[in-house]
């Protein structure tokens, strides 16, 4: 195997091209990322690392604009994200000025796929250790979207969807909770999604929600505490109601 994880270009017998998959590795290994899509509302989740005590938090941001109708949140190396997120804002504008319309979110999410995929076969360079969850809303037919890319350059839409830590425990949640949902419920399976793997709670989620006709909005500490005690309460009282008939008999 050694021979063959030196070179980006080089497949290996079996077809592995390993130096993807260990980009792919470097993704399992960076922060939870969690989007959910709803009706009208889609929402943007990450686990956050506690700041240092002299740290501005504000600078430490894992949830961007690429425009003003579309948004990104990453897992893996955040100085590669930081690179790509540049190229993606470079491509909306450059499209608003020779189009004069704003991109699609299928078309931004094709571009940053592509570059992903670049980057897995040209020589001298290496694969970007990032996964990217991009959300928006359509500029000609309103419709909300969620995209999935990886290191390895492919693509994909979804409902509601993970990555990185934890990202195969949260996507079974996901999977078995998910249903169609609009304003503050979708916020609510997003959170409840992250809390499955992030411990303290609120303390350490960023969650942003962007909806058609006021975009991207962070919502600050306080309002995730308090849907995270609500989560915390709707819990107890579920679990309550199930012990209840136990007692009586």
């Amino acid at each position: 195997m050694a021979r063959y994880d030196r070179a980006i270009t080089v497949f290996s017998p079996d077809g592995h091209l390993f130096q993807v998959e260990y980009a792919l590795e470097a993704v399992r290994k960076g922060n939870a990322a969690v989007g959910v899509r709803g009706t009208d509302t889609i929402v943007l989740g990450v686990e956050k690392k506690s700041t240092a005590k002299l740290q501005d938090s504000r600078t430490v941001r894992k949830i961007v604009n690429l425009d003003d109708h579309i948004a990104l949140a990453c897992a893996g190396l955040k100085a590669d994200a930081r690179v790509l997120i540049n190229r993606a804002r470079i491509e909306c504008q450059s499209h608003r000025l020779t189009v004069e319309d704003p991109v699609t979110v299928e078309y931004i999410t094709r571009y940053i796929a592509g570059l992903q995929q670049k980057y897995t076969q040209s020589g001298g360079v290496r694969p970007f250790g990032l996964s990217t969850l991009i959300i928006g809303f359509d500029p000609y037919t309103g419709v909300p979207s969620l995209y999935q890319t990886d290191p390895s350059g492919t693509f994909s839409a979804w409902k509601a969807n993970a990555t990185g830590r934890n990202s195969n425990s949260m996507r079974e949640f996901l999977e078995k909770n998910y249903k169609e949902t609009s304003g503050q419920e979708t916020v609510k399976l997003a959170i409840r999604a992250l809390l499955e793997v992030v411990e303290s709670g609120g303390k350490n989620i960023e969650i942003a929600v962007m909806t058609k006709e006021h975009g991207l909005r962070q919502l600050e500490e306080a309002e995730i505490d308090a849907i995270v005690a609500e989560i915390e309460a709707e819990k107890a009282a579920a679990e309550a109601a199930k012990k209840a008939p136990a007692k009586e008999t």
